[in-house]
């Protein structure tokens, strides 16, 4: 058993008790799986039209850690905001972006969601409060900071959650950014999702660390706190917990999730199963599934049959396939709007815009 799963915090049936999950509906519930196992087909059949040559550049897949976006996105409120590194796909689903769009985008499409000139780690949808997907490792950090910042300086009572793998901990600028939302009261909570690699290195390897990486927070005066990653009723527990923290106290949280990517660090890792054993996978895969276990607790529930489950994975697969032939039958951006959308007063012809003066006066 990998490094990561030595967190026992507590039993799915303690967690589905707490306030926060005593509140869900049936529909709610159905809904989060529903959720999971859309981003699972989703990332199958993008991995399918990346081996077939349609999608280019990296594509890093989010198979096996479904449950930690959407149970997060379940909780946002209108001013709760979301940011995240290069393994977007899942935040970018559970927040409500289509499958058109995305897989659009993975393709080089006009139609996708950055109009073709993103890719893979760049999903963007302010409407949904979403701002990416960031290819520079760590590099959002300090702009999850800034978006809690700029919600705080309005007054108003939010968060921004800020999503980092386990590899982007040591970053410079992530220890900048905890400096100052502990000195200025910041309410961002950094989300580290620990599957245990930074691509191809064990966190044993990367990190100095004494039991939870989260507990570097210590050393910044900051609350932290670290849960497991494949149960939903203790995703959203815990979240909520930070969440609470942020709205009424205005105070930052490091979050530590002990979660696991099946696949590669990206498509083209084609040494995953090098430095990680067979063994280790299908450990996690045949006990720490968090579609398996959640559609079992509702199994146990009684709120889904397995004909119900079969049905679901159906239409996600459907939804998926109808995706790839949208991205497919999709225009190409035009060579004319290679220059648009890079400064917000170009585009707007704003008075900088117009001047060429877009960030100082005389």
């Amino acid at each position: 058993m990998s490094a990561i799963l030595k967190n026992e915090s507590g039993t799915g049936a303690q967690f589905a008790r707490e306030a926060i999950n005593q509140s869900l509906e049936a529909s709610d519930k159905v809904r989060f799986l529903r959720d999971m196992v859309r981003i699972r087909n989703f990332e199958e059949r993008s991995n399918k039209a990346y081996s077939q040559g349609r999608i280019g550049g990296f594509l890093h897949l989010y198979i096996g850690q479904e449950s930690v976006a959407v149970s997060a996105a379940s909780l946002l409120g209108p001013n709760d905001h979301m940011i995240t590194a290069y393994r977007d796909h899942g935040h970018a689903l559970a927040v409500g972006m289509s499958m058109n769009e995305c897989m659009a985008e993975l393709y080089g499409k006009a139609t996708g969601c950055s109009k073709g000139k993103g890719g893979s780690m760049h999903y963007f949808a302010p409407d949904k409060n979403f701002w990416g997907g960031h290819g520079i490792v760590g590099g959002q950090t300090p702009l999850g900071l800034g978006i809690a910042f700029a919600l705080k300086y309005q007054g108003k009572t939010g968060c921004c959650l800020c999503f980092l793998g386990d590899g982007a901990v040591n970053q410079g600028a992530f220890h900048e950014s905890l400096n100052l939302a502990s000195l200025w009261d910041i309410p961002v909570i950094y989300v580290i999702e620990n599957n245990g690699y930074s691509m191809g290195t064990s966190q044993e390897r990367s990190s100095a660390y004494p039991d939870f990486l989260a507990k570097r927070a210590e050393g910044y005066n900051m609350a932290w706190d670290a849960f497991n990653g494949w149960d939903v009723y203790e995703l959203r527990a815990g979240f909520h917990r930070a969440m609470q923290r942020a709205h009424n106290e205005s105070r930052p949280t490091i979050v530590e999730v002990a979660t696991y990517r099946y696949r590669g660090h990206s498509v083209a890792d084609a040494n995953s199963k090098v430095y990680r054993t067979k063994e280790e996978i299908e450990q996690h895969e045949n006990l720490f599934d968090p579609i398996t276990r959640w559609k079992n607790t509702l199994l146990e529930e009684g709120v889904i049959t397995e004909e119900d489950y079969r049905q679901l994975n159906r239409e996600a697969l459907q939804e998926a396939e109808a995706s790839a032939q949208f991205a497919e039958q999709s225009p190409w951006p035009a060579e004319a709007d290679i220059t648009a959308d890079v400064y917000h007063e170009v585009d707007h012809q704003t008075e900088s815009g117009l001047t060429g003066k877009h960030f100082f006066n005389d």
